[in-house]
């Protein structure tokens, strides 16, 4: 998938300021942007994000472009990059878990890495899905309902939205190009 154009295709990303796994934020980034789609990066705040590497090291610095409450809704596929501090935090901020729960409403992709599937969870939106993730998180996305596999990435669109998900950074090589397959047959984007 690597000649697909994505141009005109607009994806929002969630994170909050500080523990975002850095990878799972500028490799997919950088790596839609480079095909072409509009990206957004929204936060708590337009405070700078510091990513961390291995959820200890000092990563690069992001800017965020907005926030959650102003990210606004014209967007044709949401992506919720992992690491632990991230994650956790990401789920207890209602303005990202209102994005995700909107999303899936709507019908439109929901891509989560690593830990990023927690704030699904939260938003109550994998009941009866398959799903993978950092191995740490099986437990609790079993008990919110999922099917929980071990495997690079898995992509279900049995139910009213498209959800890929992937385990690790080492997975961004069968994460992305899932993600571009559903956000190029993403209903609301242009054709």
């Amino acid at each position: 998938m690597s000649e697909t154009t994505l141009s005109g295709y607009r994806v929002l990303v969630i994170v909050t300021s500080y523990g975002v796994e850095q990878d799972e934020l500028v490799v997919p980034v950088e790596h839609l942007r480079e095909r072409g789609a509009t990206v957004v990066v929204a936060s708590v705040s337009t405070d700078p994000v510091q990513t961390l590497v291995d959820d200890k090291d000092p990563g690069r610095v992001v800017q965020p472009d907005t926030t959650y409450e102003d990210a606004g809704s014209d967007f044709d596929l949401l992506l919720v990059p992992g690491g632990t501090i991230n994650a956790d935090a990401l789920r207890l901020q209602s303005g990202a878990v209102d994005t995700v729960r909107t999303f899936a409403s709507s019908g439109r992709p929901v891509a989560a890495i690593c830990h990023g599937p927690w704030a699904l969870v939260e938003a109550g939106v994998v009941e009866g899905r398959t799903v993978t993730s950092y191995p740490s998180l099986q437990t609790d996305l079993r008990n919110a309902g999922a099917t929980w596999v071990d495997q690079s990435v898995s992509v279900d669109d049995s139910g009213p939205f498209t959800l890929v998900t992937s385990r690790t950074p080492d997975d961004l090589g069968d994460f992305l190009p899932a993600v571009e397959k559903a956000l190029a047959s993403s209903v609301d984007a242009p054709r």
